[in-house]
């Protein structure tokens, strides 16, 4: 069976020129490879808003030192909002760069300082070293946020995919450490939960494209060193799994309605409200894991457009 006839049809290029990609442990450096190549030929252009610094800060107690990519508007300022961005990739590819284009424009639109986290992939380093990395991102900002020209009060998290589910379980370890206050999570089509991997009645129409069920189970295998699904997986690592989720900061969540994430995501927003947590939910018909690549969709633009909307009224009220 085939989910075709359910995709948004200005979506259907972009499926098109997708390459096959071999999620093992044998094929991910080619992946990583492959679609680092994909970014060379797409250039950052030229006359973007804002600017862009990069800094190498504290890792982990024990672990690297960690790179950040910070983006600030071009004319100085104080008592700016903040993003602590981490980027996607399925635990497995990526890096903060990947990003640049889309950041320095939101910093230009929103008048926001944005820090982007290049956190250890795995399954190199496996939980907590990702989320880790982020809480270091995150308590850098944090404690430099005078020299940042930030607001600590205004301080979120923000991800996609498996950059959403790290910054999900940012905010749950940000309020169980206790040290930073959140002022919003943004989480876009997040990948929060191993046990969709092996759920016995998994949803009939979602997951044929871009992030298949076998790369999601690839995925969490390398983040957690052992298959997904089993007991004992911490919520910080997934964060679906967290016993509570009163206390963490109000919330966005949007997801494509084919996505493989579009369980778990609508029952992470429903189990927010039930914590008392405010909650945006955006789900878009015809939407496939990773949409946003076909700039020009409809779709796309306006799921953008309400991202940017939620990230203003989170910063600016």
């Amino acid at each position: 069976m085939t989910t075709r006839h359910l995709v948004d049809p200005e979506l259907f290029a972009l499926l098109e020129v997708m390459p096959g990609l071999d999620f093992s442990e044998k094929g991910i450096e080619a992946v990583r490879a492959q679609m680092n190549e994909r970014r060379g030929l797409m250039p950052i252009p030229e006359g973007l808003p804002g600017k862009m610094e990069e800094r190498t800060i504290p890792g982990p107690a024990g672990a690297p030192d960690v790179k950040v990519l910070v983006y600030q508007p071009t004319e100085a300022g104080r008592g700016r909002p903040a993003i602590l961005h981490v980027h996607g990739g399925g635990y497995v590819l990526g890096e903060a760069a990947m990003n640049e284009p889309k950041h320095r424009m939101m910093v230009g639109e929103l008048g926001c300082v944005i820090v982007s986290v290049n956190y250890r992939l795995s399954p190199e380093t496996r939980h907590p070293g990702p989320v880790e990395d982020a809480y270091a991102g995150l308590k850098w900002l944090y404690e430099n946020a005078e020299a940042l020209g930030v607001d600590r009060k205004r301080i979120g998290v923000m991800g996609e995919s498996a950059g959403g589910g790290l910054a999900a379980g940012l905010a749950l370890l940000a309020r169980d450490r206790g040290e930073i206050p959140l002022a919003f999570q943004h989480l876009i089509y997040p990948m929060i939960d191993d046990r969709t991997c092996t759920d016995p009645d998994p949803h009939p129409f979602v997951g044929e494209f871009i992030w298949s069920p076998g790369h999601n189970r690839f995925g969490w295998a390398a983040l957690l060193g052992q298959e997904p699904g089993a007991e004992g997986v911490h919520y910080h690592a997934a964060p679906s799994r967290a016993p509570d989720l009163a206390g963490l900061p109000p919330t966005f969540i949007s997801v494509g309605a084919l996505d493989l994430f579009l369980e778990e995501d609508l029952e992470y927003a429903r189990r927010l409200t039930r914590a008392g947590v405010p909650v945006e939910l955006h789900v878009y018909p015809g939407a496939y894991h990773g949409y946003h690549s076909a700039v020009d969709a409809r779709v796309t633009k306006q799921s953008d457009r309400d991202s940017l909307e939620a990230l203003r009224r989170s910063m600016h009220g």
